[in-house]
């Protein structure tokens, strides 16, 4: 499901204040946005990310799964988990997750292989 432009107006404000060094307020604004819009992946992503850069890795994990669950196959929700993971201390999932993201990213490559070669190839780094 993709997200409306009200729910990304919102996640976008909340990450302008997150930004802008209030990372309770954007916090506070993406919860309230997930309490009407569960089904929001844009929306847990970020309350994913934030938490993670706030180094609270647990709320992290559940904003998440969250949003893993809503699109298991997106490249950066698999990313974001192998990190979280990795910073929980466990290299197994962090791996999982890991090569997840990369299937994730050679599937996107097959349906636009254009895109690839004017980003440059990224796997060869």
């Amino acid at each position: 499901m993709t997200d409306s432009d009200e729910i990304k107006t919102a996640i976008e404000d909340a990450t302008f204040d997150f930004t802008m060094g209030d990372s309770s307020l954007a916090v506070s604004k993406l919860e309230t946005l997930l309490e009407t819009a569960p089904e929001s992946f844009g929306g847990w992503h970020a309350l994913c990310e934030i938490h993670y850069s706030e180094k609270r890795y647990p709320e992290a994990l559940a904003a998440a799964e969250k949003a893993h669950a809503l699109q298991p196959d997106d490249l950066f929700i698999n990313t974001s988990l192998s990190r979280i993971w990795l910073e929980l201390g466990s290299k197994e999932k962090a791996e999982h997750f890991g090569a997840q993201a990369k299937i994730a990213g050679w599937k996107e490559e097959l349906k636009n292989p254009g895109a690839a070669k004017t980003q440059g190839d990224l796997s060869s780094t």
